[in-house]
């Protein structure tokens, strides 16, 4: 398709002028905020709460306690039981236990058990209820009815305990009791060694603040960044403010620290030594115990083991702190260390905002098919040549030149490239949409970076960012059978991912103030595969964003290397899942797309013009559309 001539620059005027336009492809032209109202309702049951509704439907036409607990802890087979087994409380998970014979503890089966079945002698008048958080919760001895609370999805039902239930219960929780009180007086001890405790919380409130949303829990408490009432520091609590949970604890007398405070901070400082700031997000929705973090990293410790790559890590010798904290820091040293031919990736489970990171096995006939047929549309566009796509970006590095020299209608080579390889990659891996995102103006950034105007660089705004967005034309049977709104869709989320470039740039500065004074997240540096995406993000529900991957790569500047700087997503509105096959070859197609931004950057130092002009909302009416005429205003269409 024949790109659109060169636009001249606006003045001043003209700049503000269309400032003032709606950047929606189906409205161009028309001022913004000028329609009458949205284009579409949202369903009430869309997203997360009608998730919650259907799961407690199905759990209330179950035929037995064990089939109904299972549907509520997987939330209608839409996660893992192992995330909710781990968010009960310390009592709720003793009663489960009891109860159903379930728990997330090594050396417990999820099996159907028979507990209690013979036992007809009255105990308890118990019952089971899921917050509007998508929490179980249980009535437990000594506790009020669950009907006093106020945020249940669609009131209870009824769990009779038997006499011998109500005893085991006792004697669990009894055990249970004495290992928590072990646990914090420990945390307690480990903290009392330390000396920087307040350089720690600093930490950690850096922490929560450049990564994504968190919601952890110490028994009944919640604590997180995310929607409800803040009390970790996100996007609406800054780090000192005086409802910030870490803020509160800086400067006081340990003795002072609750119970609850001195576990979550200890069990956050373990998290953070042995991954970084991502790992606390390995840990969403569940309880924050010692416990719990003791079986993660200890999952994590087989994980690397199983790489066999390097020496062996020992399991932790007990579940002291100081031990812990030894394997988490042996941790953070292997997952360094493991080399670029062991690929970590991470499942994300949307509803509960839960991530678990794996190590992906070798490449099998489905990714290597998937990079053929990819290498195979490549060459009949575009300059390359080779049977791979690691062959195909060696042969960008021989002759590189035309990336920054007209091509395929497009002023560079590298718009070419990225849209062929998109739009490839939505027939290929059968996706409703595929998208790749980067930076407009390499040389800028270059300048920039000569002249160490880190200020300068997070002033950018989004128009310095770029995404291109493909959708299959079969994905309009999602979006009422419309064109129009296919091509809003498509520009909703370009947008959307011109802002992730923006949110991940400082990243890759030095710190000081103009970089932390910038919002901005921690770079993402490996891929990972979301299930289930379409419950809390307002965008993901309104693009129909089910199922995905996402690819980050680093890119090379100057000699400063930007984790993050270009990725690769797919998404799937509906269907089958993506699997690990597809996300070793997406990570192949990413990779291409990085060596490609690279030889750039690299013509770029050496004073070659390599802007990125297309991919804006005309550009993503005229592709998705296939021409249609365009709406709104003409003349200021094609000045834009």
């Amino acid at each position: 398709m024949d790109r659109p001539a060169q636009p001249r620059r606006p003045s001043r005027r003209e700049a503000i002028a269309r400032a003032r336009q709606s950047r929606r492809p189906s409205r161009l032209g028309s001022p913004a905020g000028s329609a009458t109202g949205p284009d579409r309702a949202r369903e009430p049951d869309a997203g997360f709460p009608g998730l919650l509704k259907r799961a407690w439907e199905q759990a209330e036409h179950a035929p037995d306690l064990v089939t109904l607990v299972q549907s509520l802890l997987t939330l209608g087979g839409h996660v893992p039981s192992d995330i909710q087994l781990r968010a009960l409380s310390m009592p709720e998970e003793c009663a489960l236990k009891v109860l159903c014979g379930l728990s997330w503890r090594e050396g417990h089966s999820d099996e159907r058990p028979a507990v209690h079945e013979v036992d007809d002698t009255p105990g308890f008048h118990g019952a089971i209820g899921l917050t509007t958080s998508g929490r179980i919760v249980i009535r437990l001895p000594s506790q009020p009815p669950l009907a006093d609370t106020s945020d249940l999805v669609g009131g209870i039902i009824r769990v009779p305990w038997p006499a011998k239930a109500v005893a085991d219960y006792q004697a669990e929780l009894d055990s249970a009791t004495v290992r928590r009180r072990t646990a914090v007086a420990d945390c307690r001890r480990w903290l009392e060694t330390v000396d920087n405790r307040d350089e720690l919380l600093e930490v950690l409130k850096q922490a929560t603040l450049r990564t994504a949303p968190v919601v952890l829990y110490q028994g009944d408490r919640r604590y997180t960044n995310f929607r409800e009432r803040n009390n970790l520091p996100g996007k609406t609590l800054w780090p000192g403010h005086p409802d910030c949970a870490l803020t509160g604890l800086q400067g006081l007398p340990l003795e002072l620290w609750s119970d609850n405070d001195a576990e979550l901070v200890v069990c956050l400082i373990l998290l953070v030594r042995s991954a970084g700031f991502g790992r606390i997000e390995e840990s969403n929705g569940t309880q924050l115990s010692v416990d719990h973090i003791a079986d993660l990293l200890e999952r994590a410790r087989r994980n690397y083991e199983s790489t066999q790559t390097a020496e062996r890590i020992p399991p932790a010798s007990s579940k002291r702190i100081e031990h812990l904290n030894d394997l988490a820091g042996a941790l953070r040293s292997r997952r360094t260390a493991l080399g670029p031919g062991v690929q970590l990736y991470r499942e994300i489970h949307g509803p509960l905002m839960h991530k678990i990171e794996r190590v992906a096995g070798p490449p099998a006939q489905p990714c290597r098919t998937l990079d053929q047929e990819l290498c195979s549309r490549l060459r009949d566009s575009l300059p390359v040549a080779g049977s791979t796509l690691a062959a195909l970006g060696e042969s960008l590095a021989d002759s590189p030149d035309w990336l920054i020299a007209p091509h395929g209608g497009y002023g560079t080579g590298q718009e070419s490239l990225i849209h062929t390889t998109v739009a490839a990659a939505v027939e290929v891996f059968g996706a409703d949409f595929a998208m790749s995102r980067g930076m407009r103006s390499l040389p800028r950034l270059i300048k920039a970076l000569r002249e160490q105007d880190w200020q300068r660089i997070v002033s950018w705004d989004l128009p310095e960012f770029f995404c291109c967005v493909v959708p299959d034309p079969a994905a309009i049977r999602y979006f009422g059978g419309s064109t129009a709104r296919l091509a809003d869709v498509a520009w909703s989320m370009s947008a959307r991912m011109q802002y992730n470039s923006w949110h991940f740039l400082p990243g890759g500065l030095p710190p000081g103030h103009e970089v932390d004074g910038r919002d901005y997240f921690v770079p993402p540096t490996m891929p990972d595969i979301a299930y289930f995406s379409d419950q809390h993000h307002h965008g993901h529900i309104a693009s129909r964003v089910r199922f995905s991957i996402r690819s980050p790569q680093a890119v090379t500047v100057l000699d400063r290397t930007f984790n993050g700087f270009v990725d690769v997503r797919l998404l799937r509105c509906e269907g089958r899942p993506f699997d690990e096959q597809e996300l070793l070859a997406a990570h192949r197609v990413s990779g291409f797309i990085s060596r490609a931004t690279t030889l750039v950057a690299e013509l770029a130092a050496r004073g070659a013009n390599a802007d990125v002009t297309s991919f804006d909302p005309a550009w993503h009416w005229v592709t998705t559309t296939g021409g249609a005429p365009m709406p709104g205003d003409r003349n200021q269409t094609e000045e834009r």
